[in-house]
């Protein structure tokens, strides 16, 4: 995959002349605050933990729903739509990338607010609000859910620590989820710098890795067994309902492959601002190759019985040697990816919240206050909504996959076929105008067919 022509060693731009434009377009971090001791020794991200940092932005919950995606497209049609999104993931963050250097924006909020004023700013600042509290609710969640339990339609699915020890205080959610909090998200949550996270990040990748390759496992033994049947390679559709359900999965691959938001924070701090486009290309073709494998064999091990997020799956016999441990190792490396994804998702959310409320104030790192304030508050909302929202996933499919779209593919073509320096190609318009039209119809049809389901479900006791 390419989004652009990547020049060699001798057309580096590097950093320490780089003149970042810092205006009230957004609250971005500086690249370099020389009046300020705290980032004096700082060099610059290494491209490796750009690389990093952008993939665990990318890879989160989502790669959980996508062998779903699966049940719902078919292997082969499923697999071509995941590398189709990589693609048009690729051309639209190509296209933020090169409208932002014309407008010397260094953030996707200037970018926005060149092209459409403040308004075209709140409403991208808004967006990521709704779609990162969504997300990061959802992952707390999931955290809980996998470390303490979970009880739907009065059967209880037992979490790793209750199988381990038993029933105790200690291990029930709240308690879990407060100490994850203080003890995980608290600490990471404070740094300044996202390339502060390139470690948990790296590490963040290597569990995703864990669980793909523990599943590749299981999948290979099921399939020499002769316990795995042939999995179904195109749709089955009888009439228009189940058609428009194939658009549903739209919403889903636009959310795995959500970054968008990090992509500007990650170019300000690259010693080579211009490797940006090279760690976009390394990151989404590291993800696509995770999602792929995940979505092939996760859909063959479970076939339709794979359910929306398939992390539920391994809560039941698999049928193999040690198939237990498996299980355990599956859910919990994964609930520990979920910890080091949640201070990526984090950072862009304090930034653009902290955008919406303070647009004029000086930047965030230079006052402690606030940013202690904006980044407790957050927390603290976040840990709420886990536990007294132990369900939002029909939430979620309506706001944050609503969001992811408009951040992943509206406001970046939006911005192409405004061109206000005249820098768009006719490609680049068509290309904005198929990524408009995607977005809007497979949205609005996924809203639909959601609203029909939990509709026909609250109605049907009833019946």
């Amino acid at each position: 995959m390419t989004i652009g022509s990547i020049r060699p060693v001798k057309e580096k731009k590097s950093r320490k002349n780089k003149k970042p434009v810092v205006d009230d377009q957004s609250p971005l971090l500086p690249t370099k605050h020389q009046e300020d001791g705290g980032f004096d020794e700082f060099n610059g991200a290494s491209y490796c933990g750009a690389v990093f940092n952008l993939s665990t932005t990318i890879v989160g919950a989502g790669i959980m729903a996508l062998p779903a995606t699966m049940k719902v497209l078919g292997l082969i049609p499923g697999i071509i739509m995941i590398i189709l999104m990589a693609f048009l993931t690729e051309a639209s963050v190509e296209l933020l990338i090169r409208f932002s250097r014309t407008s010397n924006s260094v953030s996707y909020g200037g970018l926005m607010g060149d092209a459409f004023g403040n308004y075209g700013k709140m409403l991208l600042q808004i967006c990521v609000l709704v779609n990162n509290i969504g997300v990061l609710v959802v992952y707390m969640i999931i955290i809980g859910d996998v470390l303490s339990g979970t009880t739907s339609s009065g059967i209880h699915h037992a979490g790793v620590l209750e199988g381990w020890f038993g029933v105790h205080w200690w291990n029930g959610r709240f308690f879990v989820l407060l100490v994850t909090t203080l003890g995980v998200f608290a600490p990471l949550a404070c740094l300044k710098r996202i390339d502060s996270l390139r470690y948990t990040s790296a590490l963040s990748v290597a569990l995703a890795v864990v669980f793909l390759v523990v599943t590749v496992g299981i999948t290979i033994f099921k399939l020499i067994d002769g316990s795995i049947l042939m999995p179904r390679l195109l749709p089955s559709f009888y009439d228009l309902t189940s058609f428009l359900k194939l658009f549903t999965v739209v919403p889903v691959m636009v959310t795995a492959y959500i970054c968008h938001y990090n992509v500007h924070s990650i170019e300000n701090e690259l010693e080579e601002s211009r490797q940006i486009r090279s760690v976009v290309q390394s990151a989404l073709a590291l993800c696509s190759s995770v999602y792929v494998l995940t979505s092939i064999f996760g859909f063959l091990l479970f076939g339709d019985a794979t359910l929306d997020d398939v992390l539920a799956n391994f809560d039941a016999d698999l049928g193999i040697p040690f198939g237990s441990l498996l299980n355990d190792v599956v859910r919990v490396s994964y609930a520990a990816h979920l910890m080091l994804v949640f201070p990526i998702v984090f950072y862009p959310l304090r930034l653009n919240l902290d955008g919406l409320v303070f647009p004029s104030a000086r930047p965030l790192t230079l006052d402690n206050l606030r940013f202690s304030l904006i980044s407790g508050g957050l927390i603290a909302i976040i840990f709420l909504g886990a536990n007294f929202i132990p369900s939002i996933w029909d939430a979620f499919q309506f706001t944050g996959a609503t969001a992811a779209v408009c951040i992943g593919f509206i406001f970046p073509a939006a911005v192409t076929l405004r061109d206000r320096y005249g820098i768009a190609t006719k490609r680049d318009k068509i290309l904005s105008i198929f990524m408009i039209v995607l977005a809007v119809f497979s949205n609005t049809v996924a809203i639909y067919s959601d609203a029909y389901a939990l509709f026909k479900k609250n109605s049907s006791p009833r019946e």
